[in-house]
């Protein structure tokens, strides 16, 4: 047996959670909106509006978008946004630690 969980940061709703993560991840790879998109089989539009719903609910951009041109679009993660990140990657390695932690306490 093991623990399963989902857990996300709340803000009035659903603000942040794996999905959006996993976006962000991809556009800091890739410096595409549209190519992470690709990469997590979703709709440019869906991650557009999730990343935009996001954005209104934490009251900051996590991305700064650059409009195509003759040398291309693109997106990169702002110095907001990178903070957020790291502090979620850390939040998450300290959720997992706990919950396993407890799972081991009641279950083994």
């Amino acid at each position: 047996m093991k623990v399963g969980y989902k857990v996300w940061i709340d803000n009035n709703g659903k603000a942040f959670g794996e999905g959006p993560y996993q976006v962000l991840k991809r556009i800091e790879e890739t410096g595409s909106l549209h190519q992470a998109a690709i990469e997590l089989n979703m709709s440019y539009r869906k991650a557009w509006l999730m990343l935009q719903a996001i954005e209104e609910r934490l009251g900051f951009a996590l991305i700064e978008r650059k409009v195509g041109g003759v040398s291309g679009g693109g997106s990169r993660i702002t110095p907001d946004g990178k903070k957020f990140i790291k502090s979620y990657e850390a939040f998450r390695k300290d959720i997992k630690i706990v919950l396993e932690k407890t799972f081991q306490k009641h279950f083994k």
